[in-house]
């Protein structure tokens, strides 16, 4: 049964077709290793947060802390999309997750051993941020070789079900394991899953590999540059991107930990709030499944107008369970959003340049993040977390409405 409703159609049968996928060898190792990783993952922003608030009671220490991250992978993005592009994508997210897992093993062992400090800090960071350059694009890339075409949304809202179910439990824990045993241990569960991560992503076999071509890297550059400005629909999102996801990362990086530390009890709050985003993204991922979409940007970009309901409750009240709410109902879109994007792009752009064009993606989304988690830093301690949730608002609201001005973004169908 099928009923259609602004641009969409839900489809029980994608259901069936979806979870078939689970019976997929390949498959199963891909999303065996986000289920691992995205649990330790989830809990490492709330540990470092509430580490180095503890270590320095700075909220501009935690900023650059946690922007450091970010300013890395902007700076390495590009460079990482080439090589996915032109070797082993499997290989380069094998070598991105063992970075990672030994950045996360240093880090827990620095809180736990006490010779934690900003510096070091940073810069563990930073090598976090350079494996996820290499890694993202490597994986937006990796799924159309491990899976059929006709499969890729329902590939796509599986392994965003996984991250989900990973991060809404994992954030629940967060809060408790950092209130119990410290920062420290809790990061080092995050060293483990990428560990595990690895290991399931070196035993998959990709169907289609990556083929070699004799070109520069500065060809490649270009060529991607060009697939990239070919599409209005694609860079007009990014930009909007540029300042929604500058607005959140403040959210839950920066402001939210703070505003929990402060009025709201601490770690185990905040660990709750950020949990219901991961409950709202694991149903995301099942009415995701569900979807058959036939203009899918002008669905995406309306679901991101939701991703302000948390700032806007944190600036209304300090009482958890709204802003519970608040945050689930952002996964929910977040997580839609996120399916029709990847399917979008696996399905538009050419499968030899898709991990340059998602490079240039995340690079234009990222770019203002850093400048964001640190302006919002200065804020709290110059303006106070209300007006500095409000701008984040802003930040949100104003860029997606005028995306959907655009009318490639309002029109652009998947069958045309």
């Amino acid at each position: 049964m099928t009923h259609e409703r602004n641009g969409s159609i839900v489809s029980a049968s994608h259901v069936r077709d979806g979870l078939a996928l689970l019976r997929e060898r390949d498959f199963s190792k891909l999303f065996g290793a986000h289920l691992v990783a995205w649990f330790g993952t989830s809990m490492a922003p709330i540990a470092m947060a509430f580490g180095v608030l503890q270590l320095t009671g700075s909220a501009r220490d935690t900023g650059i802390v946690v922007a450091a991250q970010t300013v890395a992978q902007v700076l390495v993005l590009m460079f990482g999309g080439v090589v996915a592009d032109r070797i082993s994508r499997r290989r380069v997210m094998v070598a991105a997750d063992l970075l990672a897992m030994m950045s996360q093993a240093t880090m827990a062992a620095a809180f736990i051993f006490g010779f934690a400090e900003v510096p070091l800090l940073v810069v563990l960071m930073v090598c976090n941020g350079i494996a996820l350059a290499f890694h993202n694009p490597a994986l937006v890339g990796f799924i159309p070789q491990v899976v059929k075409p006709e499969k890729l949304q329902a590939a796509n809202a599986l392994l965003g079900t996984a991250r989900s179910g990973a991060f809404s439990l994992g954030a629940a824990c967060a809060g408790v394991l950092v209130a119990l045993f410290g920062s420290g241990a809790t990061i080092a569960i995050d060293a483990l899953g990428f560990g595990v991560a690895a290991i399931l992503v070196s035993r998959i076999v990709a169907a289609s590999p990556v083929s070699t071509r004799a070109s520069t890297l500065l060809q490649d550059l270009r060529s991607g540059w060009t697939e990239f400005v070919s599409h209005r629909w694609l860079w007009v999102i990014v930009l909007q991107f540029a300042f929604v996801v500058a607005a959140s990362q403040s959210v839950y990086g920066l402001i939210g930990p703070t505003v929990a530390n402060q009025s709201m009890g601490g770690a185990p709050a905040w660990g709750f709030i950020t949990a219901g985003f991961g409950i709202g993204t694991l149903c995301g991922g099942f009415l995701a499944l569900r979807l058959t979409v036939v203009r899918p940007m002008r669905v995406a970009t309306c679901c991101v107008f939701a991703w302000a309901a948390p700032a806007l409750l944190l600036a209304i009240t300090t009482t958890v369970w709204p802003i519970v709410l608040a945050t689930l109902v952002h996964g929910v879109c977040s997580q839609v959003f996120g399916v029709l994007w990847f399917t979008t792009l696996q399905r538009k752009i050419p499968a030899d340049m898709l991990s340059r064009v998602s490079a240039y993606d995340n690079l234009g989304s990222i770019a203002l993040a850093p400048l964001g988690i640190i302006a919002a830093g200065v804020l709290l301690e110059s303006v106070g977390a209300r007006t500095t949730l409000l701008i984040a608002v802003a930040m949100i609201v104003v860029p997606t409405a005028l995306a959907l001005l655009d009318r490639d973004v309002r029109q652009m169908r998947l069958d045309s």
